[in-house]
């Protein structure tokens, strides 16, 4: 029997693979896709997230990021991030460095799904697998998740996200959040003649056709993509536990709000570490307060721009009210940094 099994190699899945290997947990990740596994995402990494990484000895190559800057035509404000910096990386980059480092630690992959799962008192059969604990970090619409019945209902409000790379040298090094009634874009640098923009909108859109919202991006029209377009959603993923006996969720899989804030990378690195240590420390009990309070400040801030960008009218005030109230959006940036 082996001691902890992954089901999912995205970020979350691979960072607990590592976290449990350097524990020395003997561990398999069963992934059903080839590496390096691409997925939407809007590629910018908060410096804990960077601390995170490092601390795995994982090195992603990047484009190193100073802050946020908020955009709304000619109205900006931005704040840096206090101390370290963050990184721009192709989400591709990160999955490749995250599976070779958990490959160099001796942790075992093998294509597929994780099917039923039937737990008892001393661990968990999924297959031909029998481990002592199992790890479901299948994405956002974890199969796993709703099988063990932990999914709730969405709301009626829903959300997608869209992205694609340009070939074009960075304008910037902050990530830059580009406001509009219609949704949001999300510029990040991840190299020196790379550029993700990803869109979040309720809309069911084209991407170009959200691209045209955002005057102030015009100019990407002219630019030669440098990536197909990638398609994510409904974002909101409500869960009514992070736990069911010997399962534990992590990353997306446990749940999700919504893109806005970009913590995507840096929660699924931190819910993978805190599963790990409670196991390694024989409480798996913990781990729903140990989630909790790992990803309070972004559920918290992340409702609270929702509800602010729920109209139209709300939605445009975002960039004002934060360049008149500097103070306050420079706290918000170091509270999730």
């Amino acid at each position: 029997m082996i001691d902890v099994l992954v089901a999912g190699g995205g970020p979350a899945g691979l960072a607990t693979a590592v976290h449990a290997a350097l524990r020395g947990l003997e561990t398999v990740v069963v992934e059903p896709r080839t590496t390096p596994v691409d997925k939407a995402c809007g590629e910018g990494i908060m410096p804990t997230g960077v601390a995170a990484l490092r601390a795995l000895g994982v090195e992603a190559p990047g484009h190193p990021l100073r802050g946020i800057r908020y955009v709304d035509g000619p109205c900006r404000v931005e704040a840096d991030f206090r101390g370290a910096t963050g990184l721009g990386v192709r989400r591709t980059a990160l999955h490749a460095a995250l599976h070779r480092r958990a490959a160099g630690l001796g942790v075992r992959f093998a294509p597929g799904r994780i099917g039923a799962v039937v737990q008892d008192a001393d661990g968990v059969t999924a297959g031909e697998w029998r481990a002592r604990w199992l790890v479901a970090a299948d994405g956002l619409h974890s199969p796993l998740r709703r099988s063990l019945g932990l999914t709730l209902p969405g709301r009626p409000v829903v959300r997608y996200g869209l992205r694609r790379h340009f070939h074009i040298s960075p304008w910037t090094d902050h990530v830059e959040v580009h406001w509009s009634r219609h949704g949001e874009a999300y510029v990040t640098p991840v190299a020196d003649n790379v550029v993700g923009v990803a869109v979040l909108s309720r809309e069911r859109r084209s991407y170009d056709a959200h691209l045209t919202a955002h005057p102030t991006l015009e100019f990407l029209a002219r630019a030669a993509p440098a990536s197909a377009v990638r398609g994510a959603g409904p974002l909101l993923q409500r869960t009514r536990a992070r736990t069911a006996g010997r399962v534990l969720l992590v990353g997306d899989a446990a749940g999700y709000v919504d893109a806005l804030t970009g913590e995507g990378v840096a929660l699924a690195l931190a819910t993978a570490e805190a599963a790990v240590r409670c196991l390694a420390a024989g409480r798996p009990e913990a781990y729903e307060d140990a989630w909790r309070r790992a990803t309070r400040k972004h559920r918290l801030l992340t409702h609270a721009l929702l509800r602010a960008c729920h109209h139209p009218v709300g939605a445009r005030l975002v960039v004002p009210a934060a360049r008149a109230l500097p103070g306050v959006f420079a706290r918000a940036v170091h509270a999730l940094q």
